[in-house]
């Protein structure tokens, strides 16, 4: 599997870009979207941003983003590390 796929109507993609990006060991990152401790969302770009992604991935403390074209290259990675303290709710909000 390439880093990121389309197929069937859903995306897929490496454990290992995500547990990176949310700063644990790919090992835990399944485990802990099961207890949901990991979240995500995923926004379709319109517009100027028409056949681009954006994919959210959300932890207690940690929140990361990429931003996908359609070929399934990433475009823009980026993550907000509150260290001990919770990821406030607005870092939640789709678009911020």
């Amino acid at each position: 599997m390439k880093s990121l796929e389309f197929e069937d109507g859903a995306i897929q993609i490496d454990a290992t870009i995500v547990a990176e990006g949310l700063g644990i060991l790919p090992t835990l990152l399944l485990q802990r979207l099961r207890e949901g401790k990991i979240t995500s969302l995923c926004e379709r770009g319109i517009d100027a941003d028409s056949g681009r992604y954006r994919l959210t991935f959300f932890s207690v403390n940690r929140r990361f983003r990429l931003v996908v074209d359609e070929s399934g290259a990433i475009v823009q990675r980026s993550a907000i590390n509150f260290g001990d303290l919770p990821l406030p709710t607005s870092a939640r909000r789709p678009g911020r």
